[in-house]
């Protein structure tokens, strides 16, 4: 694969997607690529088997989150629980999981419920003309306002221009400066590091002014409440200003792109599969009430929640992770180098015929608790796995469970285009408009 001079890397700025099926199919379950020039370059290590997959992710093998990416990643939102490492990262990690626990999740069951209700209230004159609407468009700014609300309470208007100004900005320059070949000097003022830098100032300015107002005085524990009471599992001092603002851009930055694009795949697949649709207003139909008043709690979504699996299955929104081996390691009888970039893909994984009969067909059912408890853990992994999985997985589940069935119950969703063109970026993305 690739060319003598600059090896993959070119095939990856091209089809990263395409990269990972062809080394998966072709070359097995352990693939090494060259990326850039020879003696300059680089060696990666593509790992598509599950328990391939399990060994890099687990708390005892010897990688960590490192590179380019992280870096400039660090560079945009500070050093919270998303580019940390080590003993920085554990103490985090510990500190801040009470935050995101199932039953602290729930607590925010009426918020979605209430943008989810908006939401269909806004497209009310479209649906009575027949007129579509932009599903990624809708589905951005309803994640981006739940994510301001749990986040900030009544701040929330004051907050979601400066925030969705920030995120798009931040990403775009992360991955454009975290795939260069040579990446400029960050400070040059050219007009996109300008535009970007001004957003990141505001966004800092935001949250370090919200934090400096204190909690709320009504308790609702937003996000940033739960900040202020947070305290270092050892010394038991409290985050100072900067580390909470670290940590609330890592929520931010962690929390928006990847639930919206679910939600778009999730809404486009239910609307090329009418049947499937149906079998999921009437669940809403059954439960979905009782679900937010706590009466049954998530699982009552049970099949809701298949389809929701299946749809991350298929377009898993973070499609490829990285890690870099601290030291030499085997996989599946592999060497892999101290120094070298290890590359994981959920969308080459969750399409690994050992484990996915018919892997592009749309099937629910492989989401049964039977068909999981049969299947081996790391064959399915949109949030990632071992220590480092993401600590928002009940919150985004949630926002997806919710926002699906109150959709659903609430209209018949159809999309003229049946397969979305994709784009791989620092997330999978629909590439275009995605009319609904």
């Amino acid at each position: 694969m690739g060319t003598p001079l600059l090896g993959s890397a070119l095939d990856f700025r091209r089809d990263a997607l395409a990269v990972y099926m062809r080394a998966m199919q072709e070359y097995g379950d352990v693939v090494r690529w060259r990326l850039g020039p020879p003696v300059l370059g680089m060696d990666a290590y593509g790992v598509f088997h599950p328990e391939g997959v399990r060994h890099v992710l687990s708390a005892q093998a010897p990688y960590e989150r490192s590179g380019r990416l992280i870096s400039e990643l660090q560079a945009m939102i500070g050093g919270g629980l998303l580019t940390s490492n080590g003993d920085e990262w554990l103490w985090q990690r510990r500190t801040l999981q009470p935050l995101f626990t199932q039953k602290q999740a729930q607590t925010y069951a009426t918020v979605i419920r209430e943008e989810a209700d908006a939401l269909i209230e806004r497209w009310r004159p479209d649906a009575a003309v027949g007129r579509p609407v932009e599903l990624h468009a809708e589905m951005t700014r309803c994640a981006l306002t739940i994510l301001c609300r749990t986040m900030f309470g009544e701040a929330v208007d004051e907050a979601l221009p400066v925030i969705g100004r920030f995120l798009p900005l931040a990403s775009a320059w992360i991955l454009r400066r975290g795939t260069a070949p040579i990446p400029l000097p960050a400070r040059l003022p050219t007009r996109t590091g300008r535009r970007t830098r001004a957003a990141q100032s505001a966004a800092f300015h935001l949250v370090d002014r919200l934090i400096a107002r204190g909690p709320t005085a009504d308790g609702r524990d937003t996000l940033l409440d739960l900040l202020h009471g947070v305290r270092h599992e050892q010394t038991g001092q409290a985050l100072d200003p900067a580390a909470m603002r670290d940590q609330a851009l890592v929520f931010l930055t962690a929390g928006q792109e990847t639930t919206a694009t679910a939600l778009v795949f999730t809404l486009h697949l239910l609307a090329q599969h009418p049947e499937t649709q149906q079998q999921v207003r009437e669940e809403a139909d059954a439960v979905l009430d009782g679900v937010l008043a706590g009466a049954a709690g998530v699982d009552a979504l049970s099949f809701t929640r298949m389809v929701v699996k299946e749809a991350l299955r298929l377009y898993p929104t973070v499609y490829a992770l990285s890690r870099s081996a601290v030291a030499d390691d085997v996989i599946e009888g592999h060497p892999i180098p101290a120094g070298a970039l290890v590359l994981l893909s959920p969308w080459a994984t969750h399409r690994h015929r050992d484990f996915w009969p018919e892997p592009d067909r749309f099937d629910p059912d492989r989401f049964t608790a039977p068909a999981e408890a049969s299947r081996h853990r790391y064959a399915w992994f949109p949030f990632g796995g071992g220590p480092r999985a993401c600590i928002g997985v009940h919150m985004s589940m949630l926002e997806m469970l919710i926002v699906t069935a109150a959709v659903t119950r609430a209209y018949t969703l159809a999309c003229p285009d049946e397969r979305l063109p994709l784009s791989a970026e620092t997330t999978l993305r629909p590439a275009g408009r995605v009319p609904c």
